[in-house]
């Protein structure tokens, strides 16, 4: 579709050029904290690090991430936090983040963020005189704990560590008990982390642990998806799409499909892909053009007119050479044929191998591509109107009518004349040829009208006895020829594939072209023994197979044939429609790629610099409900959930498993959604549908976010700090000196694995055992 065609869309989205830094929560004096133990909450998420006291209804935040870097005008190193790294050009290829995927495995990034945290809370002691409750990732590695308790204890100093799950906080922060009660609350907990999912079943306030599950696909995996669709959608988009970007379009424009395969159907429909589609308009500067006054103009205009006349009597006098070498040597060839019957065989061999001639069938191949070659030569000069001098005058009936014009220099010597009268001579040597070329092209055209008269005629006859066999001949002629013109442009498509077949045979061409050594004799004889490729029509049909670029008089002559035909077919077969051309259908076929991808001309840079988003926007979340469409083994949220169920029912062994319908009910029921990922649109019909297909008809279902998405990890956190729950539930500096880094405390927030049962040496107390939960299996 060219760019007249193509809409102007309306709904288009400027990118945001620059972006507005978080604004900090009002400073507050560490004087109130000093001596009073006040919690520390940090909520280490792979994007942003969110930290402050348990006092405050608002963290500090920014984004996770730490670069050293030399400031060139004073050359003193830097050390930058999150958005600082962004005030320094240069800064942000030195990033470098705690976290690699979902696992915290950077510890020197890591102690720079928190060494930036503890200043910014105020903290000016030796050390970290207080509590900290801080998040880790659901199935933790006991290696990441380990350097992370030793990094908190050894260097800090802190007195007592807790770690705790950011999904579960969140649930807690948005189903508070009422104070002095327990946490008694059921739930489903889907928790969309930047680069993992998590599914943590919550039964009476406690997480059942051994039956949470873990997708590994986050809003990171869908930036990345979201720019990989991009890059194959718009390969040569004039500027860089970032993750920044594709983070913007994700959160801003990409939404949950309630039934993924029936959008695909429904946007089959152009009209409906167009009404889906959101632009993305990049900035783009418009070109400086330097205004020219009248004068200027025409004086361009002339010179223009003035090169465009030279080249063509250069074009002219190029093309009637040729034609009288080619003249010359159909004369010659045809004269050498004819020189068989007075010459021996042996006599005549000998002649046409010194033209390079194998035998006689290659002769009458030659003679009869050298005839077809000056017939189309002489149709074209007969078609031709030159304003050159040298171009001969327009043939009209009335000149042939008229005598041969006179050329009386033609029968001097070149000895009896001097510069200027051989200069004369050539021309009207050349006036000559011309007119006696368009005389035999007059002529042979009129033979052509003639012939084309009498198929018409033997046409229009057929047609009245028989139109119905007539127009079933015409249509599988029309079928043929458009199932050449497809595929040829296949073929010439796979040619931009470096892996298909038809670019290996290319390849294949091409190489034994330069590794051919062999030159044929005329050729020897008339370039001495040098390479003298295209000299010969052989060589030029090998160049137009290997060349895609070059234009092709058989795909010019199909597309003629094709146009005849349909028009004959609208003119005398009333079953034919215009919805039958071959135009038409071709609309038809790419006028979903238009909508998908709508094409604005060379000269529109505004429209250079769009992006279309209408499939993507869909398909990029879908891959939480099948990652594997992204390139990921693993199962999507929907068969993670629909797997629980018959696992609850299993687990009537264990003591905290769902062993009552109204326990199952009470989980499977109440889903709860938290993270920046939970806001896309749609997510909360998607889940609804897939639980209805799994619970019995007529089942409740709520599914509910979290009032804050983003921030209610830290606040839940916040408000556990000020129960006395928390005191018992973190790992003292002396538990830490005796057991080691990795072990942790069970209690319904937190993480627990296998490894660390209670053993004689780490023994548990019994009265302990209500506030700490046991996740091992």
């Amino acid at each position: 579709m060219d760019s007249d065609s193509t809409p102007e869309p309306q709904n288009i989205h400027r990118l945001p050029t620059t972006y507005q830094p978080s604004l900090p929560p009002p400073a507050e004096s560490y004087d109130l904290h000093r001596d009073a133990h006040t919690p520390i909450v940090i909520d280490n998420g792979s994007t942003n690090l969110r930290w402050g006291f348990g006092t405050s209804s608002t963290p500090f935040s920014g984004p996770n991430a730490v670069a050293k870097y030399k400031e060139r005008r004073t050359n003193k190193p830097l050390l930058l936090f999150g958005e600082g790294i962004d005030s320094e050009s240069g800064a942000r290829s030195q990033a470098r983040t705690p976290w690699e995927g979902d696992v915290l495995l950077n510890f020197d990034a890591l102690e720079n963020a928190l060494d930036y945290a503890f200043i910014q809370l105020g903290i000016d002691t030796p050390t970290v005189d207080h509590p900290v409750l801080m998040t880790e990732r659901l199935c933790s590695p006991l290696h990441s704990r380990a350097l992370t308790s030793e990094l908190m204890f050894e260097l800090y100093g802190v007195p007592s560590l807790t770690y705790c799950i950011d999904g579960i906080m969140s649930f807690y922060k948005n189903n508070l008990p009422p104070p002095s009660q327990p946490f008694t609350s059921n739930g489903l907990v889907i928790s969309f982390n930047t680069a993992s999912t998590s599914v943590i079943p919550i039964l009476r306030g406690k997480g059942l642990l051994s039956h949470a599950k873990r997708i590994p696909w986050g809003a990171a995996q869908s930036s990345e998806y979201l720019l990989k669709l991009i890059q194959l959608k718009y390969p040569n988009f004039p500027t860089r799409v970032t993750t920044i970007h594709t983070n913007w379009m994700l959160h801003n424009f990409c939404e949950v499909a309630p039934d993924f395969p029936a959008l695909l159907r429904k946007l089959q429909d152009p009209l409906n892909m167009r009404a889906s589609e959101v632009v993305v308009q990049f900035p783009f500067a418009v070109p400086v053009t330097e205004e020219k006054t009248e004068e200027e103009l025409a004086r361009i205009a002339e010179k223009r007119k003035e090169q465009g006349r030279k080249l063509q009597e250069i074009a002219a006098k190029s093309r009637m050479e040729k034609l009288l070498q080619k003249e010359n040597d159909l004369q010659y060839l045809t004269s050498l044929k004819e020189s068989k019957a007075t010459d021996n065989k042996k006599e005549w061999q000998n002649k046409l191998s010194s033209e390079g001639l194998d035998n006689e069938a290659h002769l009458d191949e030659t003679i009869k591509k050298l005839e077809s070659d000056i017939k189309k030569a002489r149709k074209k000069e007969a078609g031709e109107v030159d304003e050159g001098p040298l171009s001969p005058p327009i043939l009209t009936m009335s000149t042939f009518q008229q005598e041969e014009p006179s050329f009386p220099l033609l029968e001097v010597p070149d000895a009896d004349l001097d510069e200027e009268g051989l200069k004369e001579k050539k021309k009207q040597k050349l006036l000559k040829a011309g007119w006696e070329a368009r005389t035999r092209a007059r002529k042979e055209k009129e033979r052509e009208r003639e012939e084309k008269e009498r198929e018409e005629k033997k046409e229009e006859e057929e047609r009245e006895m028989d139109l119905g066999g007539w127009s079933r001949r015409m249509r599988q002629e029309q079928e043929a020829l458009m199932t050449k013109i497809k595929d040829r442009a296949r073929r010439k498509a796979a040619l931009g594939d470096r892996k298909s077949a038809a670019a290996q045979a290319r390849m294949k061409s091409i190489a034994s072209l330069a590794g051919d050594d062999r030159v044929p004799k005329a050729k020897k004889r008339k370039g001495g023994g040098e390479d003298m490729f295209g000299a010969d029509d052989a060589d030029w049909a090998i160049y137009r197979k290997i060349n895609t670029a070059a234009p092709s008089s058989d795909e010019e002559e199909d597309l003629e044939k094709l146009q005849i035909i349909e028009q004959k077919l609208l003119t005398h077969d009333p079953t034919f429609t215009t919805k039958h051309t071959h135009a038409s259908i071709t609309s038809q076929r790419s006028a979903l790629m238009s909508a998908f991808r709508p094409s604005y001309g060379e000269g529109n840079i505004e429209g250079a610099m769009r992006l279309h988003l209408n499939t993507e926007r869909y398909r990029v979340c879908e891959a939480y409900f099948s990652p594997s469409m992204a390139g990921v083994d693993s199962a999507g949220l929907g068969e993670v959930i629909q797997n629980l169920i018959p696992t609850f029912i299993e687990s009537r062994s264990r003591p905290q498993s769902l062993d009552y319908p109204e326990d199952r009910a009470a989980v499977i029921q109440n889903v709860f959604l938290t993270g920046a990922p939970s806001q896309f649109p749609g997510l909360k019909e998607r889940l609804h549908a897939i639980l209805q297909s799994l619970l019995p008809p007529g089942s409740p279902i709520s599914i509910v976010r979290a009032a804050d998405p983003v921030l209610d990890a830290w606040k839940g956190m916040a408000a556990f700090t000020q129960t006395e729950e928390f005191a018992k539930t973190g790992v003292t500096k002396a538990e830490y000196e005796e057991y080691g880094g990795e072990r942790i405390k069970r209690w319904w927030g937190g993480n627990w694995n296998s490894e660390f049962v209670p053993t004689a040496a780490a023994p548990v107390d019994e009265d302990d055992d209500d506030d700490r939960m046991d996740m091992s299996d």
